[in-house]
């Protein structure tokens, strides 16, 4: 008895002992991501060290949640960013509105998240059309015969947008206009305000960042055209991925703080909030106007 009596606090220490072990383990993400690692991958819809970092940021959290290595890539443009994830390339990515329809369509991808305001409802962001500020140029219309920058084919704001403003306007964006693709948002504007355009597309989010980083420099230019409001990028996955995985995911994004969100909520122009559900139905509106344009989508670029 007495030897019993001196081994059960024994026992009963490497049995709490075990406990704790196997709750550390279960506190542990399972890694359920796709061959052991993740492929996360951005539209260039700005550039530089501070939207790099923001975005680095992000998919180092990401990894934590997941349990699992998680590569950034910044893709080389909009097409590029939709034929990756086409080829399996890629397992999550943040696509600009018309190259998530895009990627819908050919890559399997499905809306899981989308950057939220505080108050949790989607971030929106607007397409304009910039000149300086002593154009003659005062409407759409005006821009006959002149040079207009634009991002890329394949943005929302950079092209589709404003090519339909064109068109609505009555005139005919592939003869009327020179569009001159400068290859993202960021050269677009550098191009307007180089003087190298007449006119230029300039989203709402890239007036912020380029105003704060004292880069545009609004008094000396003029909007002439302003869009509805966009709803974001959506953070989408290849929906061919296992189900566990995909359920991993979206825990780990709406897991995510303002403050760990808050260097990409940055580079949007907004304040800090969550990420929330995304939806198809928030790129209806997108959808529309790919229909008004007759663009072919089972064709990219």
């Amino acid at each position: 008895m007495r030897r019993l009596t001196k081994l059960a606090p024994m026992a009963l220490l490497a049995a709490a002992l075990c406990a704790i072990a196997a709750t550390a383990a279960s506190a542990r993400p399972t890694n359920v991501c796709p061959g052991g690692k993740v492929r996360f991958s951005v539209e260039p819809y700005d550039t530089g060290p501070q939207f790099v970092g923001a975005y680095q940021a992000l998919t180092k959290v990401l990894s934590q949640k997941l349990g699992c290595p998680v590569t950034l890539f910044i893709a080389q443009n909009y097409t590029a960013e939709v034929e990756a994830m086409r080829a399996n390339k890629l397992d999550v990515a943040e696509f600009g509105p018309l190259g998530y329809i895009f990627a819908n369509k050919l890559a399997h991808a499905v809306p899981v998240a989308v950057f939220g305001t505080k108050e949790r409802k989607p971030v929106t962001y607007t397409a304009g059309l910039w000149v300086p500020i002593g154009s003659s140029i005062h409407t759409v219309k005006q821009l006959k015969g002149h040079t207009v920058a634009f991002s890329d084919p394949a943005s929302t704001s950079g092209n589709l947008l404003p090519r339909y403003a064109i068109i609505k306007a009555g005139l005919n964006p592939d003869t009327d206009v020179k569009i001159e693709f400068a290859g993202s948002h960021t050269a677009s504007l550098l191009a307007l305000t180089s003087g190298h355009v007449d006119a230029g597309e300039v989203n709402s989010q890239q007036e912020a960042t380029a105003s704060a980083a004292g880069q545009f420099d609004k008094t000396k230019f003029r909007e002439i055209w302003e869009s509805n409001p966009i709803v974001n990028d959506p953070i989408t996955v290849r929906s061919t991925l296992p189900a566990a995985f995909q359920a991993a995911l979206r825990h780990a994004l709406f897991s995510m703080t303002p403050a760990q969100l808050k260097l990409v909520d940055t580079e949007l122009g907004v304040g800090s909030g969550p990420l929330i559900p995304g939806l198809d139905s928030f790129y209806k509106q997108i959808r529309a106007v790919v229909a008004a344009e007759h663009i072919d989508i089972n064709h990219i670029g």
